[in-house]
């Protein structure tokens, strides 16, 4: 199999289906975004004697899930013949556990925090904002085309995962959470 098809040299790439797109529609922008958070998170991972064994496995079930998600959304609206995975509760209630597990040991917040500190912490915060990105994306395409609600779900907690996530590597690094002030 040629990793070139020159097919989609004139700006058009085909969906699970068979039906042909633009690349620059809202479709291809949402699966392409949840690709980039993926990229991100095989990032984060790469991390791993900072991140630990533990979150680098959860980091693994996300990439997965985020595979599955951007098929999902790779499908053409009306159908394939091809069989997708399929997201399930269960997966949101992985990361809303691991959500609660990192929250049991981390102070609590008294301001908002600014992204930096350590690479680790960072690559968190940038999972957090193309995920953002990505769940926006989703939104806007499931006003024009029937999206599962589970979805924009997992993208709205998965969001929060990073986001605890780099509180809880910023923790367990021992740095210093830099407080945003607000220059009034």
């Amino acid at each position: 199999m040629k990793v070139y098809t020159r097919k989609g040299d004139a700006g058009e790439t085909a969906l699970i289906g068979g039906k042909r797109v633009s690349k620059d529609s809202l479709r291809i922008e949402s699966y392409g975004t949840v690709d980039e958070l993926n990229s991100f998170v095989g990032l984060l991972r790469d991390y791993s004697e900072s991140v630990g064994s533990q979150v680098a496995e959860a980091l693994i079930e996300i990439q997965d899930r985020l595979f599955t998600l951007g098929s999902l959304l790779a499908e053409a609206p009306e159908g394939s013949k091809m069989q997708l995975p399929q997201l399930q509760d269960a997966d949101v209630e992985f990361l809303e556990q691991e959500i609660d597990k990192m929250d049991q040991v981390l102070p609590p917040m008294r301001s908002f925090v600014l992204p930096g500190g350590h690479p680790a912490v960072s690559t968190a915060h940038i999972c957090r904002t193309v995920c953002r990105r990505a769940e926006r994306l989703v939104v806007s395409l499931s006003r024009t085309d029937a999206i599962d609600a589970l979805l924009p779900k997992y993208l709205n907690r998965l969001s929060d995962y990073f986001f605890v996530l780099s509180r809880k590597l910023a923790f367990d690094l021992k740095i210093e959470e830099t407080p945003w002030k607000p220059r009034m």
